[in-house]
């Protein structure tokens, strides 16, 4: 259908076009052949390049004849004899009526298109459709639209919840801080502004080894370079004591301050890699060793009364965010959440 349309356009709309096109398109890809060092989009590129350079020497050899036309030589002109013998005399008759009328006159030459106002229409027609398919997916409405934006936040808030969050007073929801999290500006307290939330979600679990009494809510948000977990325990234990115990662990890096005027403190320690098979055959590999992890630990309140809120930062390049975006997103997503205490 493509080819047929072509061969309906004029030669001057026609070859120019040509041209501009096998030119963008071979250059292009020899250049991410080169970039890439692939060899089979190398050959698709030199055929590009190839084609362009025929259709240029079509032009040009159409405008050379065009400017010169090539007068007839003296070997395509009739020779004349050199001495041709006397004619008879004829009497000349009286010319009639008919011979003694002008004869008609020569039809006007046909006016021939303008060759460089057909070029110059063709690369014109060529840069619209350019920047209609630029610009096309940004000026119309897409059926991704919704697929491009942030992620939203995912939770199981149609499954029954624990024991431990019916009483009172009731804990928060997952969904509640996936929802405080979930920032538009998240990102960009991170320090990557660029980035955009690929996955983001809460969920209604406990904090382990306490049979399931204590409420542990809590939401993760990821990014291409970060991963951002908040969880809330609702236990007794105050961040003086978690710092004691801290002493005795394997938490490296530790650091009591105070956030939003409540007791706080920043520790560090790895994550664990858990392998999961999903196929036959073995459970999977055992529990290594992950990247290392930033955790800021604040109070729920500022008496430190009991319980707190884990803000946790990773990445699976083991690079962590400084601690002033810990204390930024504390300091945003913290007041977010609803106040509810043990």
């Amino acid at each position: 259908m493509l080819g047929f349309l072509l061969r309906l356009l004029p030669f001057w709309v026609r070859e120019p076009l040509l041209i501009v096109v096998g030119s963008v398109f071979g250059v292009r890809i020899m250049y991410l052949a080169v970039h890439d060092r692939a060899w089979a989009p190398a050959g698709i590129g030199a055929a590009f390049l190839v084609f362009t350079a025929v259709r240029v020497h079509t032009v040009v050899k159409a405008l050379r004849a065009r400017r010169n036309p090539g007068p007839a030589t003296a070997a395509d002109e009739p020779a004349t004899p050199a001495a041709a013998p006397p004619q008879p005399q004829v009497q000349q008759q009286p010319q009639t009526a008919a011979a003694q009328a002008p004869a008609p006159a020569p039809a006007a030459p046909e006016k021939e298109p303008n060759v460089w106002g057909q070029a110059v229409a063709a690369v014109a027609v060529f840069a619209a459709l350019g920047a209609a398919l630029w610009l096309g997916p940004e000026l119309l409405p897409s059926d991704n639209t919704a697929a491009s934006g942030p992620a939203s936040c995912t939770s199981g808030e149609h499954e029954e919840l624990p024991s431990a969050y019916t009483k009172t007073p009731r804990p928060v929801t997952g969904e509640e801080v996936c929802e405080a999290l979930n920032r538009s500006d998240l990102a960009q307290l991170l320090g990557t502004p660029a980035e955009t939330a690929t996955t983001a979600s809460g969920t209604n679990g406990t904090a382990p080894l306490t049979d399931e009494k204590v409420a542990q809510p809590e939401a993760t948000v990821e990014f291409d370079t970060y991963t951002v977990n908040v969880s809330a325990t609702y236990n007794h234990l105050t961040i003086a004591q978690y710092v004691k115990l801290m002493k005795f662990g394997e938490e490296t890096d530790v650091r009591p301050l105070s956030v939003l005027g409540r007791p706080a403190v920043l520790s560090s320690d790895h994550t664990m890699k858990i392998e999961i098979n999903l196929g036959g055959g073995s459970s999977g590999g055992p529990v290594e060793q992950g990247p290392l992890a930033r955790t800021l630990t604040v109070a729920f309140d500022g008496k430190d009364r009991g319980g707190y809120f884990d803000i946790t930062v990773w990445s699976e390049s083991g690079a962590l965010p400084d601690d002033s975006a810990l204390l930024a997103i504390a300091e945003k997503v913290l007041p977010e959440v609803p106040a509810r205490t043990v």
